[in-house]
Formats: structure tokens, C-alpha cells, sequence
């Protein structure tokens, strides 16, 4: 999916870029008295002999006006129709840092599917540019170039069968509890006359444990299954904290409605009842110490992203 490969790419970005400068520097030799657009280009066509995963090869000028043809083994077209590519960022960013970039991922006139390019720039030896050497390569090629093991793939396919059981699994029983909760409601209202407060307790304990459960099923499924908000901490720490607090809610309940059925039947057990109010304080307060932390925690991430 194209969210996952994305949050893999935003992980292994730096891997890439430097999987990439590494074949451009080895391949085109930077600042050398004799460099040439013959020679970069002879070394592009050496780089698509040797490595058959890039998309194209291409080389700019210094204006960013497309140089000859496209190299490439998997395009059906030789050439773009509009060889002028000093409207894209990377031409910019090449200029500006002088040095080889990787971009973000973007779709490719060439294909329509997601791709990224590495850019390298030619200097002679007086320091002036010469050119720009381009390589495009598809997204999921360049998640391959750098993939742990190859076995990595089988894994994730693996990884995301049982997340989704998992997830099933779970939906069914939050199901369960929801119907259960509103049979339970729904016979105490239509009793209404006979109406048992305990009923209503253990509806509103019923139609709680749902909710947690399925706000638990809802971020598991959207993170490991269908690769949304991996990256985003702030709303898997809002999500534990909604299942946490659905739980301390429910035992709260509980509690509260041990409190009225041992005061009025058997007052000698009241202690349990305290004993579980009290095990709901703990909660909270672990809960606060937990919210205060993770907040903490975010707060130092983006202070160290910024610099």
C-alpha cells in the first residue's frame, strides 16, 4: 500500500540517499579538469548496465534544460515532451546545496507511479557546474535497494494477515458487548416500571468496554494494517489514553455499584468496594503520570527535529 511504503521511505530515507550518492560518486568522478557531458553520460549508461532497478537516467544542464535522451529500462518513451525541468524543486535544491539530494516521493510522468530522483551535480575544476546527473527510480525499487532481508516482504504480508485476524477478532467481540449492552438497556427501559439499577450499570459497563475496544481495534488496524498515522505519536498516545480511560471508567462503575448493593444488602463487605475505588485512584494516577511522560517525551522530539 502506497501509505506503508511511504512510512517505510521516511525511515529509510537516509540508507537510500546514501545507497544512491554512493553509485553517483563512484561512477562520476566530481571536480576533474577533463569532465565532460560525454563522460557523465557514458558513466549514466554504465550505472543502467550495471543496476537494471532505475527508472531513468537523465542528465541537465546548468539551467536545467534535459540533455539528450532519457536512459532507461523500464520507459517506453525516450524522451520527455517537455524538456525543460528547471520548474522542479530538485533542480533547485541541487543548486542550492551542491551536493547530492534524494527527493520525497512523487508520481512520474513516465508511468504515473510514485517515484524518487537523486540528483548529483558536475563541477570542473573551477568550480563552475557542468551538469546534473538525475536518476529516477520507482518507490518500491528504492525500498528494495536498502530492505533488511529478503525475506523482509514475506514478513510484512505475514505481519499484516495477523493484525487484520487480530483485528477481526477483536471487532467481533466489541460487537458482542455492544449488542449485549443495548439488549441489556433496551430490556431495562421497556421495564421500566421494575427497573433494576443494576441493569443500567451493567449496560453502561458493557456499552464502555465496546468503546475501548474498538477505538483499540480502530488505531491497530489504521497503523499496522493499512500503514496510517505509524509516524504520528500524538495520536497513538490519544488513542491508549481513550482505551485507558474507557477501562478506568468501566471499573469505576463497577465500583460505584458495589458501593450501592453491599450498603443496602451486605454492609459488611463495603471494604472491597473502597478497595476498588481505591485501585481506580491508582489507574488515574498511573494514567497522569503516563499523559505527562508521552507528552514530555513528543514535546523533546520536536525540539530535537528542529534543530
Amino acid at each position: 500500500m502506497l501509505g506503508r511504503d511511504i512510512d517505510r521511505y521516511s525511515k529509510l530515507r537516509y540508507e537510500i540517499r546514501a545507497y544512491m550518492c554512493f553509485i553517483l560518486e563512484q561512477n562520476i568522478k566530481n571536480y576533474m579538469p577533463n569532465i565532460s557531458l560525454d563522460i557523465v553520460k557514458n558513466s549514466l549508461q554504465r550505472i543502467s548496465n550495471e543496476i537494471k532497478t532505475f527508472n531513468a537516467l537523465y542528465i541537465l544542464d546548468k539551467n536545467g534544460i534535459l540533455l539528450g535522451d532519457i536512459i532507461g529500462s523500464k520507459v517506453v518513451e525516450t524522451f520527455y515532451e517537455d524538456k525543460d525541468f528547471s520548474n522542479r524543486s530538485y533542480y533547485y535544491e541541487t543548486l542550492r546545496e551542491k551536493k547530492c539530494i534524494l527527493t520525497d516521493p512523487y508520481p512520474s510522468k513516465i508511468g504515473g507511479k510514485l517515484v524518487v530522483t537523486a540528483t548529483y551535480p558536475c563541477y570542473n575544476e573551477d568550480n563552475e557546474i557542468i551538469c546534473i546527473a538525475c536518476i529516477d527510480i520507482l518507490l518500491e525499487d528504492a525500498l528494495n535497494l536498502v530492505s533488511p532481508a529478503s525475506l523482509y516482504g514475506y514478513f510484512s504480508v505475514a505481519n499484516t494477515i495477523i493484525y487484520s485476524v487480530l483485528s477481526i477478532a477483536l471487532s467481533l467481540i466489541a460487537t458482542l458487548l455492544l449488542i449485549k449492552g443495548l439488549s441489556s438497556l433496551i430490556t431495562a427501559t421497556w421495564n421500566f416500571k421494575s427497573l433494576d439499577i443494576k441493569e443500567i450499570f451493567e449496560s453502561t459497563i458493557l456499552l464502555t468496554l465496546s468503546l475501548a475496544i474498538f477505538d483499540l481495534v480502530k488505531a491497530i488496524f489504521e497503523e499496522e494494517v493499512l500503514g496510517k498515522n505509524s509516524n504520528d505519536n500524538k495520536t497513538i498516545h490519544k488513542t491508549m489514553m481513550r482505551f485507558l480511560g474507557s477501562i478506568i471508567i468501566a471499573i469505576a462503575i463497577e465500583a460505584l455499584m458495589l458501593v450501592f448493593k453491599f450498603t443496602i444488602t451486605q454492609p459488611d463487605k463495603l471494604i472491597y468496594a473502597v478497595y476498588l475505588m481505591g485501585g481506580v485512584f491508582l489507574l488515574l494516577l498511573g494514567l497522569s503520570v503516563y499523559v505527562k511522560f508521552a507528552y514530555g517525551a513528543l514535546n523533546l522530539q520536536k525540539k530535537a527535529r528542529r534543530k
